[in-house]
């Protein structure tokens, strides 16, 4: 019977999250959770765990079977707990939650995806381009239930640009002591970052993925203590490709039709990194590595921005 290591030392709450959820929740041995910042990876590891938990490329819905536990408008608190409790397989859950927030128990894996923050960023403006008004209003309809109260947030605006003048704006409001609505994503990943140490977590990251599918599966399933032969994983990397997420989107995310314009191909959308390049300024860039600095240590830096493969193991990296 798992044990809670470390209760949460961060009261982590925003419209659409509620990490008070988590206090519902009954620990198995052998638990799965996948751990991101939005927009990192996160539909994309599900998968891969998924594969790695049947042995079997099969598709089957992500989204129905692995529940957001802190999410407060997919579904009720009641209903994603009693989805992980019938399971008789072995469960995996998802969060958006910083690693302060989450109850850390004995005998349960984390799997922390990271991503460059602009990639994240710009992957997060096409995310919300998407929306529909009627998850717009399912959002805000819980977000007023629970105490949020105030004018709704501005649209999305169509110019990628303007939408990360924006997002760094937050993340600087924040690093002068004012009010933010989230946590921004350079202290944010420096939350997993500073326990990478911990036999329990497990960093990847996208740009690894990218250049590495199946050495990170493999990777991912020997953190998991899953035995996955080499003919069986060279099928699962398959399943788990771009193209193949893509020709099997219908039968992994169907449930997103209800709030995304076009439904499960907005995950995943375009796949690869660096749009960001053709998009923001030298001043723009300057602004972002000014707070990366601030903000995270060097070795977090540069892992975040170049992951295992460019930066080093973290385990290895001193800081």
């Amino acid at each position: 019977m798992p044990t809670l290591l470390r209760a949460p030392t961060r009261s982590y709450s925003t419209p659409i999250i509620d990490a008070h959820r988590w206090d519902a929740f009954k620990p198995r041995e052998g638990d799965i959770v996948v751990a991101t910042y939005p927009k990192c990876g996160t539909t994309w590891t599900q998968r891969i765990v998924d594969l790695l938990i049947h042995q079997s490329p099969a598709p089957r819905p992500l989204m129905d079977t692995y529940p957001w536990v802190d999410a407060t408008f997919f579904a009720t608190n009641e209903e994603n707990m009693a989805t992980i409790e019938a399971q008789a397989h072995r469960r995996a859950v998802k969060t958006h939650l910083p690693f302060d927030s989450l109850p850390i128990y004995s005998g349960i894996k984390y799997i922390h995806v990271a991503r460059d923050g602009r990639d994240a960023c710009i992957s997060m403006h096409n995310h919300q381009l998407g929306f529909t008004q009627d998850g717009k209003m399912i959002v805000g309809k819980q977000a007023m239930e629970r105490g949020f109260t105030g004018p709704p947030p501005p649209p999305t605006p169509e110019d990628p640009r303007e939408f990360y003048l924006q997002w760094i704006g937050m993340a600087e409001a924040e690093d002068r002591g004012e009010p933010a609505p989230d946590l921004n994503y350079f202290d944010y990943e420096m939350t997993y970052w500073r326990h990478r140490h911990d036999p329990n977590l497990l960093l990847v990251h996208y740009s690894d993925l990218k250049a590495d599918l199946a050495g990170e599966m493999r990777r991912i399933s020997s953190f998991l203590d899953i035995d996955t032969p080499e003919d069986t994983l060279k099928a699962l990397a398959h399943a788990a490709s771009f193209e193949q997420m893509k020709a099997d989107g219908e039968a992994l995310l169907s449930s997103l039709h209800r709030f995304f314009d076009r439904g499960p191909d907005r995950f995943p959308n375009k796949g690869f990194n660096g749009r960001w390049k053709d998009i923001l300024t030298a001043d723009d860039l300057a602004r972002y590595h000014a707070l990366a600095e601030r903000r995270l240590s060097a070795d977090a830096r540069a892992w975040t921005e170049g992951g295992r493969l460019g930066a080093g193991d973290p385990v290895t990296l001193a800081d």
